[in-house]
């Protein structure tokens, strides 16, 4: 029994280190392979490939930061004969539609879906494709602003016929007096960077980020409307093609994080909840014999991510705890204690970076514990609201630090 135990043990130790760590070395290695063997991708960069665009702007009642997204959308670099904005502001009650609308003889690429009824982003999304007949779309959240060659960025890409999509870089603005929170998912997206270029090297990213991603427009297919992460689903099922999701850093969109830890918490445990939608949505990647390198990385990437890890490290303190009691040697004995008061330590000062938080003190060195614990705890309670069926399309709005 006492073998089972310990088996159990380091099986979710190599779990947990696999997939926040492990993943990215062995795609590291992989890419290296691939550069020694002349195996990279083709790129492609011909400045004067500016072909016609959609940018879709779902907003709804976004009427506190849409002057600012107007302002920064019509700054961007690129031909306004080949560039057409179109924002869905359908639903909204605090005058973002009376707004864009008051905007359209300024400017003459400037679309807009309004009525009355709120159907959610997703159908937001489904309602723009049908009227686009542009052959690149780029999808943006309102209260985001972008960098200025990010049209440019994004659309040399395609000019590879296997690039089905591309996926832009999120970034966080926080500032020193700042939650942990906001700061903690600062340096998550700055390590989810670093994969997503080794996803791109290695073969294709497995998901983008909602905030900025554009696709080819006849490879759109209609979401469901239930769909928690349309980004994730999008991509993946575009992939899944047989088409390359491609990561550009160079064309980004700037967010400011959640106001607070509990405004963070629901927007982390409805993603998680979206996660394992998305795991059931897309088993069929899980058969690497017909998608390859895309089922390792989306297995290893996302899926371990949220159905495996999470759940791994209460059984680590478990089965540490039952090892303490089982141990026949001095030496076992020694070792699990150390392991057991590590994961204490771990979770203590994690602990303590949730309870600064709350008095609104900020602690560089509680920021790993702190983010990565709550990241998991929220992937937990993202998997039994799946289960219990609290998923819905129309996303609660976040309030986001000024």
């Amino acid at each position: 029994m006492k073998l089972l135990f310990e088996l159990c043990f380091w099986i979710c130790i190599g779990l947990v280190f696999y997939t926040y760590i492990g993943y990215g070395i062995v795609a590291w290695i992989f890419v290296k392979i691939r550069k020694t063997l002349g195996l990279t991708f083709k790129k492609y960069n011909d400045p004067d490939y500016l072909p016609k665009v959609t940018l879709v702007v779902p907003a709804y009642n976004e009427m506190s930061c849409i002057e600012a997204k107007v302002k920064n959308t019509f700054a961007l670099d690129y031909p306004s004969e080949n560039f057409e904005v179109l924002f869905v502001t359908e639903g909204s009650n605090d005058g973002t539609s009376e707004y864009i609308e008051s905007l359209q003889n300024q400017y003459s690429n400037l679309r807009m879906i309004g009525g009355d009824t709120r159907r959610g982003k997703i159908e937001a999304m489904n309602i723009a494709m049908k009227t686009i007949d542009t052959p690149i779309v780029i999808f943006t959240d309102a209260n985001t602003t972008l960098n200025q060659l990010v049209i440019k960025n994004i659309v040399r890409h395609f000019q590879d016929p296997v690039v089905g999509a591309v996926a832009g870089e999120k970034r966080i603005q926080t500032e020193g007096s700042e939650a942990a929170a906001g700061a903690g998912e600062g340096l998550y997206w700055k390590y989810e960077s670093f994969l997503k270029k080794l996803d791109t090297e290695l073969y294709s990213v497995v998901g983008a980020a909602g905030e900025l991603f554009a696709v080819r427009t006849n490879l759109f297919e209609h979401v469901e409307k239930d769909t928690l992460l349309d980004d994730f689903i999008i991509s993946l099922r575009i992939a899944a093609n047989g088409f390359r999701v491609i990561y550009e850093p160079d064309a980004y969109a700037n967010e400011r994080p959640s106001f607070s830890i509990q405004d963070e918490m629901k927007r982390k445990i409805r993603i998680a909840a979206g996660g394992f939608q998305a795991i059931a949505r897309l088993g069929f990647l899980w058969n690497i014999f017909k998608y390859g390198l895309l089922s390792f990385q989306y297995i290893s990437h996302r899926a371990m991510r949220w159905a495996v890890a999470p759940f791994c490290l209460p059984i680590l303190v478990l089965i540490n705890a039952i090892l303490l009691f089982t141990g026949s040697e001095l030496l076992d004995i020694f070792n699990y204690h150390l392991l057991m008061i590590a994961q204490i330590a771990f979770y203590t000062l994690a602990l303590l970076g949730y309870y600064l938080e709350n008095k609104k003190i900020r602690v560089k060195i509680l920021f790993v514990p702190f983010y990565f614990s709550f990241m998991n705890y929220c992937a937990i309670k993202g998997y039994f609201r799946y289960k219990n069926g609290l998923t819905s399309g129309i996303w609660e709005k976040v309030k986001r630090a000024e």
